[in-house]
């Protein structure tokens, strides 16, 4: 089993890998623990990093994780498991592929672990769709809106794009962001599926204990209550740029709109809250807020967790909690379980305080 397979097991040539070995997945679950162990450390680190852990150095190991961690979030069986995977798998996939393409050493091993562009494009059958010009890459529309319907960035949007000879331009970063987009299409595809009792009964465990983890970020709760005192640090600083005009990253902008929507906004009070704001635009805060709630797009999506907002640089004012807490929705219902019953719902005061006025 080769490196590159191990390095990108996506690819259909790491699945033909694995076939021509006849590797036979209920004796493998069985009898090969660090095939399984690698398999749950996979999934758990895309809760609790939003990547895929520390890749092992035997090829063999690392390759045969993948089907096993597909398993694993087949048994568990959570959407938001299933999303949380697949976006881990692209973004790991996209992390290493961005840096073999930027690798210009000319001492390269014999048997390369890299991919090159024509490599991911004929992977998934884009050779004809995207063409190069002077100035950066052409992708065929039809091609190019499956691939971006995800991305709620407005850049991305076909009405920013100038269309023409029904091809959409882009440039280098961009192809690049379309082709992790199309890693995790392919990676989703499928999940979750049944999984055979014997195969199961193996790996209960591990599926016990991925869901424990999930049970304790608690991103499938349901909450609907407003009380801004009780945000995390991170949401509270995002909050407070937006009131004072300052212009906020396409991620920031992410990050709170899908907090705010996970704790029960609704698409009308967060563009409210976006109105104070000098780059806010009715249409285009209401589009954003829609696709992520799940309402214009097949996905809802979960606010980052705390290791992501670290990176992006989001996390600030920490506080002791936060020590504890890998992510902003579980920091928000600590908080909101450690005060009394009778909550002060921000949306119910606000309407009081309008009405108030209005008298």
């Amino acid at each position: 089993m080769q490196r590159l397979h191990a390095r990108y097991p996506f690819l259909e040539a790491a699945r033909d890998a694995v076939a021509t070995e006849t590797v036979d997945l209920a004796t493998v679950v069985e009898q090969d623990r660090a095939v399984v162990e690698r398999a749950c450390d996979r999934v758990v680190a895309t809760l609790e990093e939003g990547d895929t852990g520390t890749p092992r150095r035997d090829a063999r190991v690392e390759l045969l994780s993948y089907p096993v961690a597909r398993v694993l979030v087949s048994l568990v069986g959570e959407r938001v498991l299933v999303r949380k995977y697949a976006r881990a798998e692209a973004a790991t996939a996209f992390e290493r592929f961005t840096d073999d393409l930027a690798d210009t050493t000319e001492l390269k091993s014999v048997e390369s672990t890299g991919l090159e562009l024509s490599d991911l494009l004929a992977e998934f059958d884009l050779e004809d769709d995207v063409r190069e010009t002077g100035d950066g890459y052409r992708i065929d529309v039809g091609t190019y809106l499956p691939l971006a319907a995800d991305l709620w960035d407005d850049e991305w949007r076909l009405v920013n794009r100038a269309l023409t000879g029904g091809g959409v331009p882009i440039d280098e970063s961009e192809l690049l962001a379309l082709l992790r987009e199309a890693i995790r299409t392919r990676v989703e595809d499928g999940l979750p599926f049944d999984v055979p009792e014997m195969i199961a009964t193996a790996l209960e465990a591990e599926a016990e204990e991925i869901r424990a983890i999930l049970a304790e970020l608690d991103l499938t709760r349901e909450i609907d209550t407003v009380v801004p005192e009780m945000f995390p640090p991170c949401m509270k600083a995002l909050l407070d740029a937006i009131q004072k005009g300052e212009h906020l990253p396409h991620h920031s902008r992410f990050a709170v709109t899908a907090f705010l929507t996970s704790i029960g906004m609704s698409t009308d009070e967060i563009v409210d809250l976006y109105r104070v704001n000098s780059s806010f635009g009715e249409e285009m805060t209401r589009y954003q807020t829609d696709h992520i709630r799940g309402d214009t797009s097949p996905t809802e999506y979960s606010p980052p967790s705390c290791a992501t907002m670290q990176s992006y640089g989001d996390c600030v004012n920490k506080d002791d909690l936060c020590e504890r807490i890998p992510h902003p929705m579980a920091y928000y219902e600590q908080r909101i379980d450690d005060a009394d019953d009778d909550l002060d719902d921000w949306r119910e005061r606000n309407g009081e305080e309008e009405a108030a006025s209005g008298d």
